[in-house]
């Protein structure tokens, strides 16, 4: 997959995306995929929303994720909102 675009992930709502944070395994969940306008450019620029069942905030980072489907790949995701029992966080695409 040379660039990920969002049809890649409309299927793959309320699925888990693993990954790890201080060699600990941590579970995202994609609650999330919008688009965000039109441009001029080879792709249509996305936002994705995870949440992220930790008592701690994680930093913005980029984050290997491993998708049963789609397989391994790096985003960059930054916190956006703390919620009762974890985090959202969001990687915008453009």
């Amino acid at each position: 997959m040379s660039y990920l675009e969002l049809h890649h992930f409309l299927p793959h709502l309320n699925e888990i995306f693993a990954s790890s944070y201080n060699d600990e395994p941590v579970a995202f969940i994609l609650v999330e995929a919008t688009p965000l306008g039109m441009t001029s450019a080879s792709r249509q620029p996305f936002s994705l929303l995870f949440f992220c069942e930790r008592a701690e905030v994680m930093p913005q980072s980029l984050y290997q994720l491993r998708h049963s489907i789609m397989g391994d790949f790096a985003i960059f995701m930054v916190p956006i909102a703390r919620q009762a029992n974890g985090f959202i966080y969001q990687a915008v695409f453009n």
